[in-house]
């Protein structure tokens, strides 16, 4: 098994609350992870129809069968059952009573937060990270712009087939064909999940809506052009994205608040969090074909971006990350904050270093009034190494 960066997290929540919940979409490893960190505690899934079936008719037996913790997976099946845990980590207060997974966040977390309030822990299971596969730590997001030696790496794995393949544990774990994997993965969770959630009855229109965001990947979210190209309503595209978003499989950097005395766009930019299913949703069918496609960029964004969610996700933190783009075009693709300090961060698919690469950089540190904050650009290249003050890193670093 491949060791998850957020165990450590896992398991000090366990130590300071009756409760954990670890949700994350279907297949990121929920569990796996719970099952190989908590190997004493008895295991029931809640997708088992007769296990279901006792949970929702006699939700008190169901509970007092077991004599220890429990881990209860895919709990969000049985919303009422949390009323009941409630009571029993009341009466007991003790840490660890029950680890809870579930990868309908959506459903989830808004009974979570209602009824376990203050008694549980919630952490967020994301597919594996390039780090994880790889078996390091990398680089922590406040680190990025500091400056670096000259580093010459020979990554073992093509950019573009790592792009290409995605992170689902499963097509790692079995060696299987990503774009098989992930198109039965995209009709069955996709297509009947989440369609069932948001109920819509033409898949066909689903598919077109999911298809349509996926080509906005790394692009300001404009929920007008979407719903006009997908012929549905605005409203409809809001609940939709809603449940992409909480469904794990999309997320949104916001743009920064900060203004340096220049209008600011206030769209938030749209990201998939898969590179592999990005690349299934646009059509992309082999590694080569994504290193001469027009979305390159965009795939080599997403992936950046969501690496960097992923960290913060695995540590228990805030996301704390913003783009930045003002009316005439200037941007940055991404500010991490750390405390009061703002880390711009440029990222770019292209395999040699260019200049140009800088000028987003260069222009955002005029403005602010900060000529030497550490800043980084993260490219597609295989070296890294310092440019005017400026942190440039292969991809294969980060």
């Amino acid at each position: 098994m491949i060791p998850r960066r957020i165990t450590g997290k896992l398991k000090q929540s366990a130590r300071n609350y009756p409760v954990v919940t670890v949700t994350g979409p279907r297949q990121s490893g929920k569990t796996t992870l719970v099952k190989s960190v908590f190997k004493q505690y008895d295991y029931v899934s809640l997708e088992n129809p007769e296990q279901r079936a006792l949970c929702l008719d006699d939700p008190i037996g169901f509970l007092r069968q077991f004599k220890g913790p429990v881990i209860l997976d895919e709990v969000q099946r049985t919303p009422d059952i949390f009323s009941y845990i409630q009571g029993i980590v009341d009466e007991k207060d003790k840490p660890g009573q029950f680890i809870l997974t579930g990868s309908q966040n959506f459903l989830l977390l808004e009974t979570v937060t209602q009824t376990l309030a203050g008694r549980c822990a919630v952490l967020h299971l994301h597919p594996f990270s390039f780090d994880e596969l790889n078996g390091r730590k990398g680089i922590e997001l406040s680190k990025l712009g500091n400056k670096c030696k000259r580093i010459e790496y020979s990554p073992s794995e093509n950019l573009f087939d790592v792009l290409f393949t995605g992170f689902y544990p499963r097509i790692h774990d079995k060696g299987l064909d990503p774009q098989d994997w992930l198109g039965n993965y995209f009709q069955t969770y996709l297509e009947r999940d989440l369609r069932t959630v948001v109920n819509v009855g033409d898949a066909e229109v689903f598919r077109r809506f999911v298809r349509l965001c996926a080509g906005r990947s790394g692009g300001l979210l404009n929920m007008s052009s979407i719903a006009s190209d997908c012929g549905i309503s605005h409203t409809n595209v809001r609940r939709w994205i809603s449940v992409l978003e909480s469904s794990f499989l999309v997320a949104f950097l916001r743009p920064h608040h900060r203004n340096f005395r220049k209008r600011l766009i206030k769209s938030p930019k749209l990201y998939f969090l898969d590179p592999g299913l990005l690349c299934y949703l646009l059509g992309i069918r082999s590694s080569e074909e994504l290193s001469l496609h027009s979305m390159r960029g965009a795939v080599f964004e997403s992936f950046i971006i969501s690496e960097s969610l992923k960290k913060r996700a695995d540590a228990g933190k805030e996301a704390d990350m913003y783009f930045w783009r003002d009316s005439a075009g200037h941007e940055i693709d991404m500010l991490v904050e750390d405390g009061e300090r703002l880390i711009p961060v440029e990222i770019k698919s292209g395999e040699t270093f260019s200049a140009d690469f800088l000028k987003g950089i260069q222009y955002w540190r005029k403005i602010s009034d900060k000529p030497k904050t550490p800043a980084a650009v993260i490219y597609g290249g295989g070296t890294s190494f310092v440019h005017k003050e400026t942190a440039v890193r292969s991809w294969f670093e980060v």
